[in-house]
């Protein structure tokens, strides 16, 4: 924020190279500096002392607005729209909400965000019309507090973007205030007297550029950007096209018309009164309106006692506290609600999840914020309900939602029934938690709502009396968003390498080359002019070879240079020309799980839903795996219906097109879901379609159609962390062994049961009930003889000052005959320390009995598990009567049973 200061005075100390437009001379604004705050602002007001930021100026539009006209949502863009559009504009549609193209960002936080890629850790911008106008709806979770409460806060919102580049064909700042002075006057009707432009900043991730917001009665309706710099404050130069940025807030235009208590009364058009109706809220219009023009610019987490300050806010309009939240919180609460709901709507429809990772923890806040304000006024309102109001109102700008009601609904339903079974568990945590003599501090609550979904409302509605933070939202989902990895550090520094020629890309079938060295690392990384061996990228590993007679180990991509490392190479020398060859039986392979991978990801979209997003994935030569975004784990039937969807486009034997596209281009044609692999940094893109199906951006080697793949086999689906289905996949040849090992396994499963193979699975069962009746009879029988087994392990065992130690030498038997007779033992013989070391599949498992006397003289069965087990590598624990571990150490077997008889001596010698 510092930065940010000094960068605005140097801006400001030279107004008329930065600030001073061609419309402030003509109109007659002139530039003064605020006697409250300090900024600079310019005015047609000769009496104006201060600026018209907050709290330098209150807001004096409410329920006075300057203008005559009284518009809509919808309305106002309309106007806004057709404005622009008369102005040279080309209006564009807005961009999904999730932000696929910028790999630091989950979200879509301004319009701009729409036009700016990622080049070598380097802003660029690439405009599809200049200029245009974007109704680009945003997602930020900066302020989730204040939403509902303050009057102005969303976590979704619509940023009228304006941008231009400053060539020929767009504009620099004199258009751009000039358009924007004739949109304020013009469409919005605000007198020109009323409009102040305040001097101001705005720093982005790789460019910045000095702006000047402009403001009615209080309010600031936009940001006007000239975006003139690249690099950071420290270290930048002057860009060679500069970009306007003209940033405005649709929900401002329309409430600076309408002049309503709060923003969400005329943003959310007929969402509100429908809720109001539907929950018998009344709304007294005079009094919110008075309560608004007072607490309208309190921010929750800013206010150090937001109790103090409400009770100030009440007593300016003569009554108590009480009074004033019985007013006022239900109708925040409605707010909140039409906020978080259309929030959800729009991440849904854009492919969005809530859940516990990324960008979707936020969406998981938000949902169960304002399920636990539908709660706690007891309101009979489903969230999805409300989500498709906001759709049907919002269809004149944003008909792709309507798509997605269905899709809205589903995910939902889904995250209700996972808030419902958290509810369900709260009950016996609070219990727990009223019984610990410690409060509940800030971290608590946070692990809390981490580890068990459990909200601090949930907890106070239980009786737990503790103090929730103020920013307690913005906190934990601060905590979830962490800026993505930017810049990669490579081993070797190729700076001034020319780019690596990538000759598979020109002939995929060139398996034997020449190439020239151009740089040696350690006598055995090369790397060459040009290569047709493919470097670790997108989930692929790299293809392995020779170099004259020398085995090719690992290939690495650096940037744009390629790196392959040698096994044992002579001491090349650069410049010298070499011989090279691919193994192209291992990229035949690679290829053949890189295509199916693309094919499973087109299927897994098309059955279960629009939401399916790549969330990685890795392609090797014995299997290959696909991590995909979903809300539920695969049942077997859905694997099943994947596995066909998927093989019935390998049988079709559609054509894999690989086509190379400028960037833009590539996004016009085929959309943001072409980043299923993630961002390409590029100007260009190498797009493999295959029909239609599945249509990505890709780098790596692929087959010409689908049916070169031959078939594909998926062997497990698995949930890897929440809101992620792992699809654990063969292709090709390498699924043909996968069936030829399952049939031999089935081969010999008939003959050792005896039983066709048609009837092997009833075989099975019937061998199973067998055991079960057998582990009965054992049971039983183990029942009867226990007692007898344990007198004579008594006279057969250990003494140790009246202690008795036996250590089981029946290793063979299992553990269920282990644990009856290690309790028995125990309860005829009270003094009696009974141990097991079993030997398991290469591991060792750890069993201790204590009997009642030996705990009185300090034997703790789970003290002493924990203590042994270590020896075996492992660990262990229980209580004081058993105690049960194990270990990897088959080895230590001798020495743990050894170590329990020193143990029970070393006990008992304390005790004395």
């Amino acid at each position: 924020m510092k930065e940010k200061d000094a960068l605005r005075q140097k801006f400001s100390s030279e107004p008329d190279k930065y600030y001073k437009v061609a419309l402030f001379e003509r109109e007659g604004f002139t530039r003064r500096q605020c006697a409250s705050c300090g900024k600079f602002f310019w005015t047609l007001d000769p009496n104006r002392k201060v600026c018209a930021e907050q709290p330098c100026q209150y807001y004096e539009f409410l329920g006075n607005p300057p203008t005559p006209i009284r518009l809509d949502y919808i309305e106002t863009w309309k106007r806004v729209e057709e404005f622009f559009v008369k102005n040279g504009h080309t209006s564009v549609r807005r961009y999904p909400v999730v932000c696929r193209w910028r790999p630091d960002l989950f979200f879509t936080v301004a319009s701009i965000i729409d036009f700016q890629r990622i080049e070598g850790g380097k802003v660029v911008f690439e405009v599809p019309a200049n200029p245009l106008i974007v109704p680009q709806m945003c997602l930020r979770f900066n302020d989730i507090q204040n939403v509902g409460v303050s009057g102005r806060h969303y976590t979704s919102f619509c940023m009228i973007g304006q941008a231009a580049i400053a060539n020929s064909e767009g504009y620099w700042k004199d258009r751009c205030i000039d358009l924007d002075y004739d949109m304020l006057t013009q469409v919005l009707k605000i007198p020109k007297e009323e409009i102040v432009f305040l001097e101001d900043v705005w720093v982005g991730y790789g460019a910045f550029g000095y702006s000047l917001e402009y403001h009615a009665r209080g309010l600031e309706l936009g940001n006007a950007v000239f975006t003139a710099f690249e690099g950071t404050i420290d270290d930048h130069k002057e860009m060679p096209e500069k970009v306007i940025d003209m940033g405005a807030g649709l929900e401002r235009f329309t409430w600076i018309t309408q002049g309503t208590p709060t923003s969400y009364d005329c943003v959310f058009g007929p969402v509100i009164p429908r809720m109001l109706k539907e929950l018998g809220v009344e709304y007294d219009e005079d009094f919110f309106m008075q309560y608004a023009k007072i607490a309208g610019t309190v921010n929750v987490d800013e206010t150090p006692d937001i109790r103090a300050a409400k009770t100030k806010v009440a007593q300016s309009l003569g009554v108590s506290l009480e009074e004033l939240e019985k007013k006022v919180k239900p109708l925040e609460a409605i707010y909140a609600v039409a906020d978080h709901a259309r929030t959800l709507a729009f991440a849904i429809a854009d492919g969005g999840l809530p859940s516990n990772v990324g960008g979707g923890y936020n969406l998981r806040v938000i949902y169960r914020r304002a399920i636990d304000f539908l709660n706690e006024f007891k309101w009979k309102l489903k969230l999805e309900d409300v989500a498709k109001w906001h759709v049907d109102y919002l269809r004149p700008i944003y008909p792709e939602l309507d798509e997605h009601k269905n899709d809205i609904e589903i995910i939902l339903g889904v995250e209700e029934k996972r808030y419902q079974s958290t509810r369900e568990r709260i009950g016996k945590l609070a219990t727990t938690l009223q019984k610990s003599t410690t409060p509940l501090g800030e971290e608590d609550l946070i692990r809390l709502y981490d580890s068990e979904g459990v909200t601090p409302e949930m907890l106070v509605k239980h009786g737990l009396q503790i103090a929730i933070p103020q920013d307690f939202y913005a906190k934990v989902t601060a905590r979830h968003v962490v800026p993505k990895k930017m810049v990669e550090t490579y081993k070797f520094d190729v700076d001034g390498l020319a780019p690596t020629r990538l000759l598979f890309y020109e002939d995929q079938n060139l398996f034997d080359f020449q190439a020239k060295i151009l740089k040696v690392f350690e006598g055995r990384f090369i790397i060459l002019d040009g290569t047709s061996f493919y470097a670790r990228s997108g989930g692929q590993e790299p293809d392995i070879g020779k170099i004259e007679d020398f085995e090719v180990v690992n290939v690495e991509k650096y940037g744009h240079v390629v790196v392959h490392e040698l096994k044992n190479p002579p001491p090349f020398t650069e410049g010298q020309t070499v011989n090279c060859s691919v193994d192209r039986h291992r990229r035949g392979i690679l290829m053949r799980h890189h295509t199916a991978t693309h094919v499973l990801n087109g299927a897994a979209r098309k059955l279960l839903g629009p939401w399916v997003w790549q969330h990685s994935a890795y392609k090797d030569i014995d299997k290959a795996r696909l991590d995909v975004t979903h809300y539920a784990h695969l049942t077997r039937e859905d694997i099943q219906k994947l596995e066909e969807m998927a093989n019935e486009i390998v049988i079709k034997n559609v054509p894999v097109i690989k086509e190379i596209l400028p960037r833009g281009e590539a996004e016009n044609k085929y959309g943001f879901t072409i980043y299923q692999g993630g961002v390409v940094p590029g100007k260009e893109v190498r797009i493999q379609n295959i029909s239609g199906w599945d249509v990505e951006a890709c780098g790596g080697t692929h087959c010409t159609r689908t049916g070169d793949i031959g078939f594909i086999k998926i062997l497990k689906a698995e949930r890897v962390q929440d809101g992620i289905e792992r699809l654990e996949f063969v292709a090709g040849e390498v699924a043909l062994k996968q069936i030829q090992s399952q049939a031999q396994t089935v081969s010999e499963l008939s003959q050792r049961l005896g039983a066709p193979q048609d009837k092997i699975v009833e075989s099975v069962n019937n061998s199973l009930t067998h055991l079960e009746n057998l582990k009965k009879q054992q049971r039983t029988l183990m029942k009867r003889v226990s007692s007898a087994l344990a007198k004579e392990i008594a006279s057969s065992a250990t003494s140790i000052d009246g202690v008795k130690i036996h250590v089981s030498p029946d290793v063979d038997l299992d553990d269920e005959y282990q644990i009856a007779l290690g309790e028995q033992a125990v309860n005829v013989n009270p003094e009696m320390v009974y141990a097991a070391f079993l030997p398991r599949n290469g591991r060792v498992r750890v069993l201790i009995f204590s009997g009642k006397d030996a705990q009185k003289r300090g034997v703790h069965a789970g003290n002493a598990t924990k203590e042994i087990a270590k020896l075996v590598g492992g660990s262990g624990g229980g209580d004081a009567a058993f105690g049960q571990g194990g270990g990897t150490i088959v080895d230590k077997i001798d020495e743990a049973k050894k170590s329990l008889l020193t143990y029970v001596k070393n006990t008992l010698d304390r005790q004395k």
